[in-house]
């Protein structure tokens, strides 16, 4: 029976994660399956992998073919390079207790190498996270500017009104003084005019 290792699609829309898996090469993708190897979640930042590196050097040394993606999944994890290594145990070019160091050699440099991206990954997050604030605080130190020019332009408008408001009563008011002064030299006038008007009429009746 032939066997293959490969993803198997999991979880929702738009965020699927996947099953490594050892299945006959005849059954469908997300059907049965001969044993779960591992989990694969592209979601996160760095992608998960989760894999049994033994169980899948087994199917391995049994004939199984990974998929591409799975390929590249065993050979991040290191499950390709033990394969290879025990076969240099199987040829006599290496011991068992060799080709484990040389594995762990290699993980443990892949280890640092994936501290080092993670490490990389939130310097580059945490720089991220302070242009956004440097940019958030420069929004609403200009909305804090803007209210307060609106503020004084508003204070500066209702001083204009009240100036103008002020100006016209005092404009009102002169006309009104100035009225006022006609009308009393008016009333002046025709006091003296009535005051000469009787003033004739006297002689007139005096002469008569």
């Amino acid at each position: 029976m032939p066997v293959k290792i490969r993803l198997q699609r999991h979880g929702k829309k738009g965020k699927p994660f996947y099953w490594i898996v050892a299945a006959d090469a005849r059954a469908k993708r997300d059907g049965k399956f001969l044993e779960k190897l591992g989990v694969y979640n592209p979601n996160t930042n760095p992608a998960t992998i989760d894999l049994n590196v033994d169980g899948a050097v087994k199917w391995l040394n049994n004939g199984a073919q990974p998929s591409d993606t799975a390929k590249r999944l065993l050979s991040y994890k290191g499950a390709l390079i033990k394969h290879h290594l025990l076969g240099g145990v199987r040829k006599g070019a290496l011991t068992i207790e060799q080709a484990e160091e040389k594995f762990n050699a290699w993980v443990l440099e892949k280890d640092a190498a994936v501290a080092a991206k993670v490490s990389g990954l939130t310097k580059d997050q945490e720089a991220e996270k302070a242009k956004a604030l440097i940019a958030e605080k420069a929004v609403n130190e200009k909305r804090v500017s803007d209210a307060q020019a609106l503020e004084a332009s508003a204070a500066a408008e209702i001083a204009a009104a009240a100036a103008e408001v002020a100006a016209t009563e005092a404009a009102a008011a002169a006309e009104m003084a100035t009225t006022e002064e006609v009308v009393a030299e008016v009333a002046e006038e025709v006091v003296a005019e009535e005051a000469a008007a009787t003033d004739g009429a006297t002689e007139e009746t005096k002469e008569a």
